[in-house]
This record gives structure tokens, sequence and C-alpha cells, in this order.
């Protein structure tokens, strides 16, 4: 799937950056301050959090941090988007234990370095959010490397490689660490999109060795505690061409076809899983390869075929969605930005019309520069900076409209208008997005509406 950047940033920021992440590492001491006593493993001691409650198997709507984030930059700048989200009701936030902005949780056995965790974890806390703990990837020495944090591969083959099995247990340890680190963390993700775990030889998946991987983290994590939540396999749902040889005979439409590896993957994991409180997938509307390709708006139904689909096998698990991506290419197609954010809106609405109750919007934020296609807000390196653009006024708002539980209803939409129209409505809410690049006059809810070509609208019931 897309990436926007998988190194830490922390020691490559300048000084407008550093001030700002001196301003976190204070917020994170005044915690500390206040924390419970006593230390975790390597002498570094528990962030200070309120107590686990219950928690529920859902966060609804939110986003990932990427390489990078608000957590670090000027002060002004990263203050904006902590009141901004916060404002917002502090939509749920995604953090890898090491990359995308975190650095070697472990660099050689037993000696732990939390300082970029604990600093995007704090960010998460100070805008209000629900924090979710994505548990990759491997410190070098669990994967065939050498140990010492001078000695870390950031370069993208060596992230991307899984723990040797000799190290599944150390890994499954470590996870079992940043849980009782975090207190108020209840949802951890094991591994992302299956990485490392590709069988060259064989043609597939190995999705026998994830599946070893994963029980040992879910039995280490729930020892932690009782509401310390669980979900995997985090596999990449990749479609190919329905005349594609892996091409799946059953999991098809006009969006394409599921490739079969990908669905053998999967029902392992959840046959011999042991335990999940919810499921996670990820993955692209649009297939891999072949031609013709369907248009964007009509790709996003495989996001809801695939979610349907999931939810099957799964007797109705609740389904996250760690990524979606519904913009061919590395996540910059050249729309413009009213038509990128109705392609997402379509998405979204598709992956509700699944089953799905929770995803994440990945992030591409830049560390700094005027452009950035797809941001939430712009890079926070100047004092005037982390102002919201249209992406996040989406999310935020879908995040807010459609929250774990929504009863979803039908909507009346003037037949001759809605091959054209997308919409999802609730008791409250009615969500309307124009996919056509020309104005669209049409009957909604009982209303008449005029829509801007690839407007996105909200309509109050």
């Amino acid at each position: 799937m897309a990436r926007h950047g998988w190194a830490p940033v922390g020691r490559r920021w300048r000084l407008a950056a550093l001030l700002g992440g001196i301003a976190a590492a204070l917020a994170v001491l005044v915690g500390l301050l206040g924390g419970p006593p006593g230390g975790l493993p390597g002498g570094s001691p528990g962030t200070s959090a309120a107590p686990r409650g219950t928690a529920r198997p859902y966060v609804g709507w939110g986003f990932t941090h990427t390489r990078f984030s608000a957590d670090e930059g000027a002060p002004a700048a990263t203050a904006r988007v902590r009141g901004l989200l916060k404002a917002d009701g502090g939509p749920a936030q995604d953090q890898a234990i090491m990359g995308w902005g975190a650095d070697n949780p472990e660099p050689s056995p037993g000696h732990y370095d939390f300082a970029a965790l604990d600093r995007r974890i704090a960010f998460v806390r100070a805008s209000g959010g629900t924090p979710v703990i994505t548990l990759c990837c491997a410190p070098d020495w669990m994967k065939g490397g050498k140990s010492g944090a001078d000695n870390t591969d950031w370069s993208r083959s060596a992230l991307e490689t899984a723990p040797t099995p000799a190290h599944y247990q150390d890994f499954a340890d470590l996870a079992a660490t940043v849980a009782r680190r975090y207190p108020d963390v209840h949802h951890f993700l094991v591994w992302n999109e299956f990485k490392g775990f590709w069988d060259e030889a064989a043609g597939r998946w190995d999705y026998e060795g994830y599946t070893d991987l994963y029980n040992l983290v879910y039995r280490a994590l729930k020892r932690t505690g009782e509401d310390v939540l669980v979900g995997g396999p985090y596999l990449p749902m990749v479609s190919v061409a329905p005349s594609d040889p892996e091409a799946s005979p059953r999991l098809r439409g006009d969006w394409g076809a599921m490739d079969q590896r990908v669905l053998d993957a999967f029902s392992y994991w959840n046959a011999h899983k042991a335990g999940a409180d919810f499921t996670v997938v990820d993955g692209a509307s649009y297939p891999d390869g072949g031609s013709p390709r369907p248009d964007e708006f009509s790709a996003t139904d495989k996001l809801t075929a695939v979610s349907a689909w999931v939810r099957r096998q799964t007797h109705d698990l609740p389904l996250w969605w760690a990524e979606y991506y519904v913009e061919p290419g590395d996540g910059d197609a050249g729309w413009s930005e009213p038509h990128r954010v109705a392609v997402q809106a379509t998405g979204m609405i598709a992956l509700v019309r699944g089953g799905a109750g929770s995803g994440f919007y990945w992030n591409p934020e830049k560390r700094t520069g005027p452009a950035c296609p797809g941001c939430l807000w712009t890079p926070t390196d100047r004092a005037d900076g982390g102002r919201p653009l249209p992406m996040y006024a989406l999310l935020s708002r879908f995040a807010a409209a459609f929250p774990p539980g929504t009863r979803y209803r039908t909507v009346p939409v003037d037949p001759a208008a809605a091959s054209g129209l997308r919409v999802l409505g609730s008791d409250r809410t009615v969500l309307v997005v124009n996919t056509r690049d020309r104005t669209t006059v049409a009957r909604v809810d009982g209303g008449r509406l005029t829509l801007r070509p690839y407007e996105v609208k909200w309509l109050d019931r």
C-alpha cells in the first residue's frame, strides 16, 4: 500500500521543530511526575495516564501518524493542531512502535528507548484522542541485524523485515512492555501488512508464520490486563484484474477480483488465531495492475464487498480498516482537492456499507512546504502552520456524524440523479457526494440540492 515515509525524524528537525519537541518533552515530564511509582524495564518510568476502564472493540474514524506529524514543529503550530483536534472531539489516532516517527524501541535486548513514542502518545492525549498502537516494526536484533541504536538500519527493506521465528517471543515480550507502559491504550494492532511474511519460494503469504507471531503477541498482551483489546491480521486486501491467474473466482465485481492468495491467508489466520477482539485489514480500492481499470468512484465498491466478506468470515466481529486508499499511485494522482475529498468520502461511505465501524486515514504529512495533497493540516514547521485542510474537514465531520453504533437510514434520492451521487444517512445527518465533474441538481431527502462538481455536502435531518 501507499507509504509516506517510515524513518524517525526527531534528530533531523530544524530549530523550530526542536523547540516544539522540547515543549512536548516537558509535557511528558509533567505527566511523569504525577504518574504511578516504579519503573518499567530499562529504567524508564511509566508514562502518566488514567488507568484503563471498560474498553470497547471499536474506536470510530480517525487517522494514523506518519513520519512527520504535529507532535514536533513550531510551538504555535503544534498547539493549533492539538486545539483543533480537541475541539472536534479528539478522533482516534494510531501510531506504530518503530518507524513512521518512532525510534527503535528496544535497540538491544532489555534496553529501551521510548522517547519518540512517548512524545507521540502524549500528543494524542493532549489532543483528546483515543490512542491506538500498531505493533510494528521489530528491532534489528530480532531479525538478523545488529544491536544498538547506532546500528539501526532505517532502510525500507530492513524496516519491513519480520522477526525471525526464534525472536517471535521477544517481540511478544516487547509488545507487553509497550502495553504496560501506556495504561490508557486499550487497542493494539498486531504487525502491519504481513511485512516480511511473503514466501518467495512458495509464491504465497507465510500465513503460518504470521499466525504464530500473532498468537504469541495476543497471549502476551492479554496477560497485561483484561481490558487490552487485540486485532489482526492487518492483511493487505490486494485485488487484481479479473483475468489475473490469481484472481478469486468468487469475490469479484466491476472493481476487479480479490487475489485468492490474500483470501487464503486471511482464512488460515481466522481459523487458527488464539483470539481477536476485532478484525483489522487494509487495502486500496483500485486493483493491482490490469486494464481497463474501473473509474475511481466505482472502484470503491471493492471496499464494500471486501468488508462484507470479512464480516461473514468472522461472524460479524467488529471490523477496522487500518489503512484505506482510494487514489492510484502513491497518494497524488494530480487531482484537485475537491476531487480528492469526494473520492475519499465515497470510499468511507463504501466501508460503512460493508459493515466497517472503524478506520484510519493515512495522513501524508510533510515536514515543510506549501503543497501537501491530501494532508489533514499544513506543515507545522512554521508558527503559522498546523491549519486545517479540506481532508481534515471531511474526516472530522464524518467521525462526529457517524460514530460507532450509528443506525444508518435510507435516504430518498431522485432516481434520475442517483447514479452520480453517493449518499449516507443517519437519524440526524445526511452526507451527499457528487461524483461528477459537473454541477448536478437533484432531490435528496425531500429537498432540492444544487451540487458543484465533486462537492461534498452535509444535511441536517
